[in-house]
């Protein structure tokens, strides 16, 4: 029987994803994606999940689209794919799902980030990424743009400059660079990354994930908000958490110099 292209494993609230076609550095075809997608509807619906850890198998976390073997594209096609369509069907509803999920998404990152492998590593809200690991927008030696939300993320995490020349000069970015230039959060040694990356997605789920889904919410607004849209949207989202049991419970906890017990409430 075929291995499923993602693994997915849900333990103490976390729901752990793991990209599973290392024969091919775990490039995205048609059945990885919707199985991601599937697993990621399965994640905003079920109240037992409460953050998700993301990482791959083998070698690499995701060499990007599979060119060949089955993927998104099919290279010996006679005439040119509609890439737009696969984006729309596939891609995209992938990375809208990662940002709007209302539970935080952990990356670790265990190897080669390519294309658009880089950008789904940058679509988690926390990254991690092993010392060997590295981001390569690889997009432009085939003639193509960074997708999966690369020309939107990068210049919110490494500026303007850094984003068109990583993306128009194709650069390999090790995790050292990566963390250096605000891409990522932190690198771990090799041998140490699923520790310590299952240890910050725990200690996520054992957190006021009602906080986490309101900055989620504010900080993906804040890039097209004004300042008053922005205050108004923070005001709005503090009057719902202030009445919440969990702001109860920490109030509560601190007062009583406690650890807080957070029930998602």
């Amino acid at each position: 029987m075929d291995e499923p292209p993602v693994l997915s494993a849900l333990d103490g609230g976390v729901l752990t994803l793991t990209l599973n076609r290392p024969a091919r550095l775990n490039a995205m075809n048609n059945a990885l994606i919707e199985a991601m997608n599937r697993e990621l509807a399965r994640a905003k619906d079920d109240s037992v999940v409460r953050a998700v850890l993301l990482t791959g198998t083998g070698r690499g976390f995701c060499a990007g689209a599979d060119l060949a073997g089955g993927g998104t594209v099919d290279a010996s096609a006679h005439e040119p794919p509609d890439l737009g369509t696969n984006m729309d069907r596939l891609f995209n509803p992938m990375i809208r799902a990662m940002r709007e999920l209302p539970k935080p998404i952990v990356g670790a990152i265990n190897g080669v980030a390519a294309g658009g492998g880089a950008n789904l590593a940058l679509a988690c809200d926390i990254v991690l990424a092993a010392r060997s690991a590295r981001f390569d927008q690889a997009f432009v030696r085939i003639s193509l743009m960074p997708d999966l939300g690369g020309t939107y993320f990068l210049p919110h995490t490494v500026g303007d400059a850094r984003a068109r020349a990583l993306g128009m000069l194709g650069t390999s970015v090790p995790a050292g660079e990566a963390a250096r230039m605000g891409m990522i959060w932190q690198v771990v040694d090799d041998a140490a990354l699923m520790d310590e990356a299952t240890a910050l997605a725990g200690r996520l789920a054992s957190g006021p994930t009602l906080s986490y889904a309101a900055i989620k919410l504010a900080i993906n607004a804040a890039a097209t908000n004004t300042l008053d849209q922005q205050l108004d949207l923070e005001r709005d989202s503090q009057r719902l958490l202030g009445k919440s049991a969990d702001n109860k419970e920490g109030v509560a906890a601190f007062l009583a110099k406690r650890p807080a017990q957070f029930t998602g409430r």
